[in-house]
């Protein structure tokens, strides 16, 4: 998969699959699945690190990731998601780290913000940087809503937004995800714009849809938002197996002859 090809499935109608991944084995996984695009989200800070929200996740740790992913992706693009104060201080910032998770091996970058991040957005796609934009709810600004929270229910909200994804596509982002959004806004920007839509929370009409694989697992069960359908319940296996491995240890029968060296 290359960023032409990525557009294309938007001219072509064909949906966009997207699933964050975070290290080796579940990219292989991911890969062999077919799935087309791998965002190394910063959602690992919570579900990898076990925190209460991205905001603690560092350039370090994103670059550490993207490396695991990048090294074992043979097919699919990979996006690296620039964390909290990565991009937000100063252009310099913004392109120094832009750049450091394409020489991490991602193809490119993600980041949150409508008009307030355009500039940032155009420096680095006039220097090569592939760059995905992200509106509607941002996990970066969780203290700014309160929560998470749905956004550009109101009309005027709304306005704000597709102005936001035009702005960005102007800027020349090759795709933008709209998150936690309602479906008609959503379906609206994906006309408005000629650029892929990729939506996690945001109804049936985007271009492409991406999940966190933890969610769609159902590895991760601490907080299931209302747009997640787990396709598989790994959890409940996992604690199935460990007690049952727990089980027969205690009571002698693992080990056994088969597991022994003779």
């Amino acid at each position: 998969m290359t960023i032409p090809e990525f557009q294309r499935h938007k001219r072509d109608k064909k949906k966009l699959i997207v699933v964050t991944a975070y290290d080796a084995l579940f990219t292989r996984i991911v890969e062999q699945a077919g799935i087309e695009a791998i965002l190394v989200g910063d959602s690992l800070g919570v579900v990898v690190q076990g925190k209460s929200n991205t905001l603690s996740v560092t350039m370090d740790d994103m670059l550490y990731h993207t490396k695991l992913v990048a090294g074992a992706a043979q097919r699919a693009i990979v996006i690296g998601d620039m964390p909290f104060m990565s991009y937000q201080a100063s252009h310099e910032d913004a392109l120094r780290n832009a750049g450091r998770f394409l020489q991490a091996g991602a193809q490119a970058i993600k980041l949150e913000g409508g008009a307030v991040v355009v500039d940032r957005v155009a420096a680095m796609t006039s220097i090569g940087i592939p760059v995905m934009g992200h509106l509607g709810m941002a996990p970066q600004s969780v203290h700014r809503y309160g929560g998470y929270k749905v956004q550009g229910r109101e009309s005027d909200h709304a306005l704000v937004l597709l102005n936001d994804a035009k702005a960005l596509e102007a800027a020349g982002v090759f795709a933008i995800v709209l998150e936690a959004i309602p479906a008609e806004l959503a379906k609206t920007i994906t006309e408005q714009v000629a650029i892929p839509t990729i939506g996690i929370g945001a109804g049936p009409h985007c271009d492409g849809q991406v999940l966190v694989l933890y969610d769609l697992l159902g590895l991760f069960d601490e907080f299931v938002p209302k747009f997640v359908r787990p396709y598989a319940h790994l959890k409940a296996d996992a604690l199935q197996a460990l007690r049952r491995y727990k089980e027969e240890v205690e009571q002698g029968k693992f080990p056994g002859d088969s597991e022994s060296y003779h």
